[in-house]
């Protein structure tokens, strides 16, 4: 089951620019403050800042995958595989990056792009280079240097301006920006090429083959061509995808596992989950174009039942997921499709035992765990919370992480009239939707219902430090 979940855990940092809203604020305010204001605007433009929130997917199946594609490369890049996640990030755009602690955020867009396996593994050996070299904590090394150059020519420009000098102040500004912008994007530039040798460095420990890296930096080339984006380096964050290929083709091809190929098991489940994500993301239009009904492999199969289903066509849906379950009756993830589309469709009593035989199938998977538990709560019978609620435990020792599933558990808890636990499964559900005003107000509802100092009080009592600071955060920021 493809599902979103909105999470604060993607932060990164980009660099900036003037924008029109930008440039039309300025045009309206009266002079000299818009030289000030201009120059304030300018700095901001060259001082990087933190990304929104993305869109996370999360879906057992697509998460499997990612874990045993990483495997060999973490190990090889010397980090706790404990420690790391691969998060896949609903973007269409062909991107990844490495974000907060040791977590790898690849986008939609890039599986959706990616032929193969082997180029997949590429990015992520890439992105674990940034983690093991530390760059998230490292940020300030190249920023704090651009950030002084830039201080210093908007003080010099200040200056000017008061004292009557505006187009010196302001010229003395833009060489201050341009120099220190080119200072930051030669540090990042300079990050990338020495991460694009880790990586190289953990595909060759992992005896995994850097043809699909090759293959993937040229697969960019081309849409940078294209598009028309000038290939001038020096106003770039990364390196021209020439420069790379030129910098690592020769040590790929001299690799005994240039021509290795990927393990044939795993190039299916990737070519599965490639399918089934964009049976998710694409427009079905685009789906049925992409997979037409000819196409009888497993990948168009799951493909299209997903679009069939957002099409509001149940049958059809229900046709294809009936068809890949011929070919394996117990796989769990083809039973997971067939009960999440019969239970999104209205037929409960017929989603509960397809999702029981899919729980059977895989009982190390929360997520398949958390739809059955799902499934029985909307049946609307006190008598299955008996069953439900273990379940939804289980898949949330096993991931903490799951907003819906701690949604679920504390429909349970409210429906048999337990309030300070219902409020604590709110309490949990809002600190991971990133929404300290409701982990708050929750917390303190479970505080005072349940005893003091048990297990269950002691949480609540964390979350409500945990929201309280975190308002505390925003208020200072908003002064």
């Amino acid at each position: 089951m493809i599902a979103r979940a909105l999470s604060g855990l993607a932060a990164r940092f980009s660099h900036g620019s003037v924008g029109q809203d930008q440039q039309r604020a300025m045009s309206v305010v009266p002079r000299p403050a818009s030289r000030l204001i201009a120059a304030l605007l300018m700095l901001a433009a060259v001082l990087p800042t933190p990304a929104a929130a993305q869109s996370i997917l999360r879906d057992a199946e697509t998460e499997a995958l990612l874990k045993d594609i990483s495997r060999p490369l973490i190990k090889a890049a010397g980090l706790d595989e404990r420690s790391v996640q691969i998060i896949l990030v609903g973007d269409r755009e062909i991107n990844a990056f490495a974000g907060g602690g040791q977590n790898v955020f690849i986008h939609s867009g890039l599986i959706i792009n990616a032929d193969n396996a082997n180029m997949l593994q590429g990015v992520i050996a890439h992105e674990l280079g940034h983690i093991a070299a530390g760059h998230n904590v490292r940020f300030g090394e190249g920023a704090g240097p651009a950030t002084k150059i830039s201080l210093l020519s908007l003080l010099a420009a200040a200056g000017a301006i008061a004292a009557g000098a505006g187009e010196a102040g302001m010229a003395i500004l833009g060489l201050g920006q341009t120099v220190a912008q080119g200072r930051y994007l030669s540090f990042t530039r300079d990050q990338e090429s020495r991460t694009d040798q880790a990586g190289a460095k953990y595909l060759h420990a992992a005896g995994l083959s850097g043809k699909g890296s090759i293959a993937f930096f040229q697969k960019l080339q081309g849409n940078e061509f294209r598009l028309g984006i000038p290939q001038i380096e020096y106003v770039r964050t990364h390196p021209l995808s020439s420069t790379r290929i030129a910098n690592l083709e020769s040590i790929y091809r001299a690799d005994p596992a240039w021509d290795r190929p990927t393990d044939p098991a795993l190039e299916a489940r990737f070519q599965r989950v490639k399918g089934k994500l964009i049976g998710y993301v694409e427009e079905p239009p685009q789906v049925f174009l992409t997979y037409p009904e000819s196409n009888g492999s497993i990948p168009a199969r799951y493909a299209r039942a997903y679009a069939w289903h957002r099409s509001a066509y149940p049958d059809a849906a229900i046709a294809e997921a009936d068809s890949l379950l011929r070919t394996a009756p117990d796989d769990p993830y083809f039973l997971e499709l067939k009960g999440q589309i019969l239970l999104e469709s209205g037929k409960v009593d017929d989603a509960i035992p397809v999702l029981r035989h899919a729980v059977r199938s895989a009982p190390d998977q929360p997520l398949v765990m958390t739809l059955l538990g799902h499934a029985l709560i909307a049946r609307e019978d006190a008598a299955n919370y008996a069953e439900a609620e273990p379940l939804l435990k289980t898949a949330l020792s096993r991931d903490k992480d799951n907003p819906f599933a701690w949604y679920q558990l504390g429909v349970i808890y409210d429906r048999r009239g337990d309030g300070p636990r219902a409020a604590l499964a709110a309490a949990e559900r809002f600190t991971l939707e990133n929404n300290p005003q409701g982990a708050m107000m929750n917390a303190k509802l479970a505080l005072s219902g349940l005893p003091r100092g048990t297990p269950d009080w002691i949480r609540a009592d964390d979350i409500a430090l945990l929201a309280g600071d975190a308002l505390d955060s925003k208020k200072t920021r908003r002064r």
